[in-house]
């Protein structure tokens, strides 16, 4: 195996080596279920808020920082960007609309994701004002070391917006992990974004969300936790009562959700004016 993935490294063009990764990590996850209740899905689980878990996402995220790599996602390094083009073009129409000021809420951005991964576009525009809301755990490891002028990190949505007031809402690859996504979504309402951008969400085409159990392949980090698959006319329709929606798209790559008649999908809402 290792003089394979040797002679991959030697012989094949970047772009296809990314997509190997992909579809490794991708086929290594395995989805349990489905359950009843989000309840007995978690009993089964370590949940992602084990410490370990922050331990490596710090540890890859700092490696960032100091620029020893190019982003992190899911804890995993990457030696070049991998950008989410959809997502990169929903921001900057967005900071477009406000003149070039670019002002997010990033609920469950960890510990900056998607800020540093589109850093490159980000530092064209005049203003930047990254505010994520995360757990406890990640917010006191984000204040200390990983805070600058432009990246915040907030332990509500209040008292984010207590010192803010955001112009666009992303969730990337967070709504699947919320035990009440809904929920969620009605207190970000309040918010009164102008839009919504939304990446990396597992979706089916059926009427009613269904939880599972993730099991994480131990070669990203040791841990399984429970997840959605959210009936994505359900997303949508409870969206549209406030939000038009002006693109969707497919996100990241991952065989594992074909067993469960599901894929990731993401998607681009614009507020709608009373």
């Amino acid at each position: 195996m290792t003089a394979l993935k040797e002679l991959a490294q030697e012989w094949l063009p970047p772009v296809a080596i990314r997509w190997f990764k992909t579809i490794r990590h991708g086929s290594e996850n395995r989805f349990e279920g489905p359950f009843a209740t989000w309840e007995e899905a978690r009993a089964k689980c370590t949940g992602y808020d084990a410490t370990e878990i922050l331990a490596r996402v710090l540890a890859s995220t700092l490696k960032v920082k100091r620029g020893e790599a190019a982003f992190e996602r899911d804890s995993v390094v990457f030696t070049d960007t991998e950008y989410a083009w959809p997502v990169l073009a929903g921001l900057m129409w967005a900071a477009a609309r406000s003149r070039g000021r670019l002002n997010v809420l990033d609920f469950g951005g960890a510990l900056g994701s998607s800020y540093f991964q589109n850093y490159k576009f980000l530092q064209t525009l005049p203003d930047v004002r990254w505010s994520i809301v995360e757990q406890h755990h990640y917010v006191e490891a984000g204040k200390a070391q990983i805070q600058n002028e432009h990246l915040r990190f907030y332990q509500t949505i209040e008292e984010c917006l207590s010192e803010n007031e955001p112009k666009v809402i992303l969730l990337s690859s967070v709504l699947q992990y919320l035990p009440s996504p809904s929920s969620v979504l009605l207190e970000l309402n309040k918010v009164n974004a102008d839009a919504i951008v939304i990446d990396r969400t597992i979706v089916n085409q059926s009427t009613f969300d269904r939880v599972y159990v993730q099991h994480v392949p131990a070669s990203i980090y040791t841990a399984n936790y429970p997840c959605w698959s959210l009936s994505e006319p359900a997303l949508l329709a409870g969206l549209g009562k406030h939000y038009l929606p002006l693109a969707d798209f497919p996100s990241l790559n991952f065989p594992a959700l074909k067993s469960i008649k599901s894929e990731f999908k993401g998607y681009i809402f614009l507020r709608q004016t009373e």
